[in-house]
């Protein structure tokens, strides 16, 4: 068995396209009509309630209940580049998390939780730029020297098992 995909309700297929390929710059691999799937795994599909067999009724907005994240090597530009959209409704400002990344958190369109968060070796090499040791940032970070260098060597450890 393999894990293939997240789908979000949609109640326009082609806003919610645009809205992530403008946004996120993700990428169309297959299109099919009121059914997209982007490169990275996440799909859109309108009509949800007919797709999954439920009444418009249960399919829900907003329910705070799970989040899309996604990792932004430049965050303070994905941030101004957020500024060119008014109508985004986000859920308070920029966190700094304990371990020191940086998240903001709005809604997409159809009122799903979307996370954005500064990549975590970019957490990293702020860190040691500022000065400090691997030792002091894996403290700060409550992670270990070994999972500190996996991120700062090869970014996304998740992906590269």
């Amino acid at each position: 068995m393999r894990y293939c995909c997240t789908v979000l309700s949609v109640s326009d297929i082609n806003k919610a396209r645009s809205f992530y390929e403008n946004i996120f710059g993700l990428e169309v691999c297959q299109d099919y009509g009121r059914n997209i799937l982007f490169s990275c795994g996440l799909a859109l599909q309108q009509d949800f309630d007919w797709l999954i067999g439920v009444s418009k009724e249960q399919v829900y907005k907003k329910p705070n209940n799970i989040e899309i994240v996604f990792e932004e090597h430049d965050f303070d530009g994905f941030l101004q580049k957020l500024n060119d959209y008014p109508s985004i409704n986000f859920l308070g400002n920029v966190v700094e998390h304990d371990w020191g990344q940086r998240v903001i958190r709005f809604y997409d369109l159809d009122g799903h939780l979307i996370e954005v968060g500064e990549e975590m070796k970019m957490v990293i090499e702020r860190f040691i730029s500022d000065g400090m040791t691997l030792e002091e940032v894996s403290k700060r970070m409550d992670v270990s020297v070994d999972d500190l260098l996996k991120l700062l060597n090869y970014g996304d450890t998740c992906s590269k098992r």
